[in-house]
């Protein structure tokens, strides 16, 4: 007779505020290490207290995480340090962190506690994107999202000081680098698991830009529509094309991971037509294509992107009963764009600090636990 094997219970916690493929990326790396992964989420009082505003509300924040395919269970309000008590209270044999700091506003490590106790495991985290990296790209929403160099800026202030680009003296876990998207990558979000005979399958497309919980509804709602829910995600230029300025925000590489995290998305099309053509509908076998609330640009030359599946009478609008869109977070960013340009300094500076000094302690030989 086998004996039964113990489920392993892994703890999370953080944030994840304006969750993006960074912390999805994390939670999988956890997830894998047992059986059973516990998410904690911070209330906005506490993150205030020790990083600065939050982008999003806890209730939004809980909302996210849920939502993402690893995690099988959120605990709302977790405590800002992480405590053994909170672990043994939710039957958690050890906590997961990302290689990167976490710090309360008197420079405590958050996980001292459970790092004593052997307790604590690390994964690797993301390079490349962070939500102090996000929140920078949308504070230069306002001038040139994206551009570098010597004299971009002549407007209000030296951006390397109040943006936190400043290249000789940058955090080497919340600066500004190139996410460098792999086929592994993308194999590691993907489930692979292809339709089944007599499945219904949904199509929707869109830019799906900074990935949040108007998204979140939307795809809830339309995967219920049928059994299969394939989500075409459109260029860079195709998107800058209709919503103009400076968008997209995360590049077609980052939106793909931060979609196909989602639990309710079984497959991503990469660079998607914007028209939904016949050859599509058929080459997927698509029963029904759907689309949120907001307005339909018409293609380039004028003509409805959804008059095939209309024709075909395969197309419905959603409702999902939220109204989010990615224009009304830049907005909550601009509105309150000193606060979050004092939180984004003050979180790189402390980051660099601590870095610093665990350089010299290895130079010295004495190595310091970060």
């Amino acid at each position: 007779m086998t004996e039964e094997r113990k489920e392993v219970r892994v703890w999370c916690d953080g944030c994840y505020d304006m969750v993006h493929f960074g912390h999805a990326n994390s939670l999988r790396q956890a997830k894998a290490l047992g059986n059973y992964l516990v998410v904690g989420v911070h209330t906005d009082e506490e993150i205030s207290k020790h990083k600065g505003p939050p982008v999003f509300t806890q209730e939004e924040r809980y909302k996210m995480v849920r939502g993402i395919k690893w995690v099988d269970e959120v605990v709302e309000g977790a405590p800002y340090v992480t405590t053994l008590e909170t672990l043994d209270k939710y039957n958690c044999d050890f906590c997961v962190h990302g290689d990167d700091i976490t710090r309360t506003a008197d420079g405590v490590d958050t996980y001292h506690l459970v790092k004593e106790a052997g307790r604590y495991r690390e994964v690797q985290r993301t390079a490349g994107v962070s939500t102090t990296d996000l929140v920078g790209r949308m504070l230069l929403m306002t001038r040139q999202h994206f551009r570098r160099g010597e004299s971009e800026y002549s407007v209000d202030r030296e951006p390397s000081k109040s943006m936190g680009q400043d290249k000789t003296a940058r955090s080497p876990w919340t600066g500004c680098s190139q996410f460098l998207p792999t086929t592994q990558k993308i194999i590691q979000f993907s489930d692979g698991k292809s339709p089944q005979p007599g499945d219904r399958i949904i199509y929707v497309a869109g830019a799906f830009d900074l990935f949040h919980v108007g998204h979140l509804d939307f795809l809830e709602v339309a995967k219920k529509e049928g059994d299969y829910l394939i989500v075409g995600l459109h260029t860079d230029p195709a998107v800058n094309r209709y919503k103009y300025g400076n968008y997209p925000i995360m590049n077609l590489h980052e939106r793909v991971l931060s979609v196909l995290a989602c639990k309710y998305v079984n497959e991503v099309v990469i660079g998607a037509p914007y028209e939904v053509t016949k050859d599509l509908m058929e080459h997927f076998n698509v029963s029904i294509v759907c689309h949120g609330q907001t307005p339909i640009p018409t293609c380039e030359d004028g003509a409805d992107p959804y008059a095939e599946p209309k024709r075909q009478h395969k197309f419905k609008i959603l409702d999902s009963g939220n109204d989010m869109t990615t224009e009304k977070i830049v907005e909550r960013i601009i509105l309150h764009r000193l606060e979050f340009e004092d939180r984004n300094l003050k979180k790189e500076k402390k980051e660099l600090a601590v870095y610093e000094a665990y350089v010299n302690s290895k130079k010295k030989g004495t190595p310091e636990c970060i």
